[in-house]
């Protein structure tokens, strides 16, 4: 497995400053809910420093990468080449880095969620919108959301991007709806019990 200090370089030159800090944010957020939750915090730490190795990469190369590595693009992503990062970032992982499966599925699911999410998927998605560098008017009450019910958070943060996907007149992901809906079933069995 790649030296952390190596991987540091490959984002210092992939990504802007402001970028790296969000990711070097999203490792320690990823390490501190891991804690939290019982999961392997370094692990966790690790796929939160790359999932957005290729969120600077021009649509172009995107799409050129996407073609070489054989990664499927879905209708959504045909339309916002942008979501396409998270796959990338997941091939990144597994083809450079050789991180786990585990890694690369919590780094694929990042941006729009999936209905298949596991804790550790979950984790990495929450600590991407809850860390350091972030600010918006309620990040205090996703920040303590995200320790109390982590779907509750999930859900959250998905239905916030949903309503704003559809205030840019634009269709949200698929799997953004189908993980709000797993998400809220499942919360509704937990209270049924």
């Amino acid at each position: 497995m790649e030296n952390i200090e190596n991987i540091k370089i490959d984002l210092k030159n992939a990504l802007s400053e402001k970028r790296y800090l969000h990711s070097i944010g999203t490792m320690k957020s990823a390490q501190e809910l891991a804690k939290y939750y019982g999961l392997d915090a370094e692990k966790a730490g690790l796929a939160g420093l790359i999932h957005d190795i290729a969120k600077e990469m021009p649509d172009q190369e995107k799409i050129q990468y996407v073609k070489e590595h054989n990664i499927e693009m879905d209708r959504f992503e045909e339309k916002n080449i942008g979501l396409l990062h998270a796959k990338i970032a997941a091939n990144i992982a597994k083809e450079k880095y050789h991180f786990d499966k585990d890694i690369q599925q919590a780094i694929e699911y990042h941006t729009t969620g999936n209905p298949n999410m596991n804790l550790f998927d979950k984790i990495i998605f929450v600590a991407d919108k809850i860390e350091e560098t972030r600010s918006y008017p309620d990040l205090n009450y996703v920040r303590e959301l995200a320790h109390k019910n982590i779907n509750e958070c999930v859900i959250y943060i998905i239905e916030f991007a949903v309503k704003k996907t559809i205030e840019r007149g634009e269709e949200p992901h698929s799997n953004s709806i189908l993980t709000i809906n797993k998400l809220k079933e499942e919360e509704e069995n937990k209270k049924s019990l």
